[in-house]
């Protein structure tokens, strides 16, 4: 009788939400799909996975973080060096866990994890969060075995797109069986539109800033908002019937279900969820780095699910003049709820799962 050897995969990705987030969502996959699989998690010590990942029950090995220089000065210097060190340090754990395939999802840990991978011809699996790829995966990429990305239209050669792995409680949410008890959670009343404003965890001041100034009007036209500040940014800002104010929300498929349209960022992981669950939204791209944020909402916007605000344009007259309007014509939501639901990919997780520890037995 042959056995086969239990998979060995390393997830490499970390330093903020946006890399962590799927790769947690793969990692749970995994060991559901294939439990015999030993999943281990590359991180640094500074980022959230050093939370995050011991608190989902993984274990996080840690490597330096070492930024690739911008400009010629003493870090530019120092950085061969210290690069040579994390490839050690990669390649020492590659060696020492037997470990089969490496799957990065974006980060500084990422371009080591990749080196070392393809020193000790092992295979690599790419996964890219944004339609313009950063660095790290632009050189994982090269010769990886496998190039999935949240988007279609990305550069990276060979490319599939299978959406954003996400949790399961967001992933397969049932917003409309759902709506009631999310309502009653937040204290909404369950028959009134609701507006669902979010500049994620840590808040967005011209999200909020417009919000509180229009929040007025539409209590005065029967809608109600659910504005989820950030943390540290709710001072100030007075509830009454109608506007339900918090610093942050634990569970956001609550929030999500509670919700007719969002008025949100527009990151890689929040369009991904928005259209997974199939929330119209008005997205306001984060104006800042490679213009990725407006890249991200493009297609959405284009098949009907989402519109789209400048930065520098949204403020309390733009919800007034268009985001009210749209909150008070059902069948207009209704339309753009389904084009956000037939854009969305709700089973990403699972595909990750699933060609990581294929290619780990190929290996």
């Amino acid at each position: 009788m042959t056995t086969t050897t239990p998979p060995r995969i390393l997830l490499a990705g970390g330093g903020s939400a946006g890399h962590v987030s799927p790769l947690l969502a793969t990692a749970a996959q995994i060991v559901r799909r294939t439990p015999e699989a030993e999943v281990l998690v590359l991180g640094t010590p500074d980022g959230l996975e050093t939370d995050l990942v011991p608190a989902a029950g993984f274990e996080l090995l840690t490597i330096d973080k070492v930024p690739f220089p911008r400009r010629p000065n003493g870090t530019a210097l120092r950085f061969p060096g210290r690069f040579a060190g994390t490839l050690r340090q990669v390649r020492a754990i590659l060696r020492e866990r037997q470990i089969d395939v490496v799957a990065g999802f974006g980060g500084y840990v990422c371009p080591p994890a990749y080196l070392a991978a393809f020193s000790a011809r092992l295979p690599v699996v790419v996964h890219e969060a944004n339609r313009r790829p950063g660095l790290a995966n632009r050189l994982g990429a090269r010769r990886a075995a496998e190039v999935l990305t949240a988007f279609d239209g990305s550069s990276l050669p060979g490319a599939r797109r299978i959406g954003m792995p996400m949790r399961d409680g967001i992933a397969h949410l049932d917003r409309a069986a759902r709506r009631a008890a999310a309502r009653e959670a937040f204290g909404l009343d369950p028959d009134r539109p609701v507006l669902l404003a979010t500049g994620g965890s840590l808040g967005a001041l011209r999200l909020n800033t417009a919000v509180s100034e229009a929040a007025e009007s539409f209590l005065d036209a029967g809608v109600q908002i659910l504005h989820v500040t950030g943390r540290g940014k709710a001072e100030g800002l007075v509830e009454r019937p109608g506007y339900r104010v918090v610093e942050y929300v634990l569970s956001m498929e609550d929030a999500y279900a509670a919700a007719d349209l969002a008025l949100t960022r527009s990151g890689a992981g929040t369009v991904s969820e928005l259209t997974a669950v199939g929330l119209p939204s008005l997205l306001v791209p984060l104006p800042i780095g490679n213009g990725e944020q407006a890249l991200n909402g493009q297609d959405v916007v284009a098949a009907g699910g989402a519109l789209m605000v400048a930065d520098a344009d949204l403020d309390a007259e733009v919800l007034r003049t268009q985001v009210l309007p749209l909150l008070q014509d059902a069948e207009r939501l209704g339309a753009m709820a389904e084009a956000s639901r037939a854009f969305g990919i709700s089973d990403a997780a699972e595909v990750m799962a699933d060609v990581v520890t294929g290619v780990a037995r190929r290996a």
